[in-house]
């Protein structure tokens, strides 16, 4: 099958997001897919106002339809609601092509935690997004209900993986500092609540893999916590596997894919009873849930590698692309010749 996946994510950002994408490309390329992907790189943009690594693509409708006609796909996802996405949608609402888009991030709570903005006003935007879709993919049960909740049809479940290759128990002193050592690996901004755990009180030392646009605030009001900056995933896996809990004090996630590198790394995981963690771990021994984070991370301290490493093994990313694979919605092939005779 031809697929085309349309994305505002993609390098240099280093997030879940892009990390799911290209796992999934490769995957789909092994199954005998062909894909090809739309994202910022080649398009004229600007930097995101309050995220710079972001490109937001300007006026990109015409290559956007030009590559959509000159591929011809057999199927079209549209990954993400920036620009790219906004003009693969109106190319597909015009030519009456099907098309499956996927919530990847929970934009509304995040817009909230910035600007006050209320979510009524963002899950109005939401709704009209994905609105044309043929299938609205969710990442956990908890989002595809609170997405049903808001008026959003048409919602299904991918879920995610992890490579278990790369990360993966194994002696490491990639972190050279007084244990126990608890990690926090992730965007530093507001929204990813990480002065919960940089303000808590907790044994051994604290570091911290990431960059964001509160990473200068956060380094002047926290100058003790060791910052490591972005980690490629060779480099990552090793602090991971270095590191005694891993802490996700996020409570806006939608699933979490940190969680997944970590426990199978043989790191425990020490997290709020939220969205993303509840959907992970489930009833899981391999990590700690409490609405007091520091509990959660002495919690986390005795719990065993072997029993993180054996949770993280259930998930795949073969099984989650064969499941993105299911839920794509073909375009007949009269429409895909008429189109690209347009």
């Amino acid at each position: 099958m031809k697929i085309m996946i349309i994305t505002d994510a993609w390098d240099p950002q280093v997030n879940g997001v892009v990390r799911t994408l290209k796992q999934t490309r490769s995957e789909l390329i092994g199954m005998g897919h062909e894909i090809e992907m739309i994202t910022p790189n080649g398009f004229k943009s600007i930097p995101c106002p309050t995220y710079p690594d972001i490109a937001l693509s300007l006026f990109p409708g015409k290559e956007v339809a030009r590559r959509i006609k000159e591929f011809a796909p057999d199927a079209m996802h549209i990954a993400t609601e920036g620009p790219l996405g906004l003009a693969a949608r109106a190319y597909a609402v015009k030519n009456n092509l099907p098309f499956s888009t996927a919530y990847h991030t929970r934009f509304p709570e995040y817009v909230k935690a910035r600007t006050g903005i209320p979510l009524a006003i963002t899950y109005a935007f939401i709704r009209w997004f994905h609105g044309p879709s043929m299938a609205v993919m969710a990442p956990t049960i908890v989002v595809k209900n609170d997405l049903e909740e808001y008026g959003l049809k048409n919602v299904v479940l991918w879920s995610r993986g992890v490579d278990l290759d790369i990360f993966k128990m194994q002696g490491s002193k990639a972190l050279n500092s007084a244990h126990p050592i608890f990690l926090y690996v992730g965007r530093v901004a507001v929204e990813k609540n990480i002065n919960a755990f940089l303000e808590i009180d907790l044994p051994g030392s604290k570091w911290v893999v990431g960059d964001g646009p509160a990473m200068a605030e956060i380094k002047q009001k926290y100058p003790n916590i060791n910052y490591l900056g972005v980690l490629q995933q060779d480099e990552l896996a090793k602090v991971y596997a270095a590191a005694d809990v891993f802490v996700f004090p996020s409570k806006t996630d939608t699933f979490g894919l940190v969680l997944l590198e970590a426990m199978a790394c043989g790191t425990p995981v020490a997290a709020y009873p939220v969205t993303g963690p509840i959907d992970v771990l489930g009833d899981s021994p391999a990590g700690a849930m409490n609405e007091d984070l520091r509990e959660a991370c002495m919690q986390a301290l005795r719990i065993p590698r072997e029993v993180a490493r054996a949770h993280a093994e259930k998930f795949s990313w073969r099984a989650a692309s064969e499941q993105f694979a299911k839920h794509l919605k073909p375009v007949p092939s009269a429409q895909i010749h008429l189109t690209a005779l347009a």
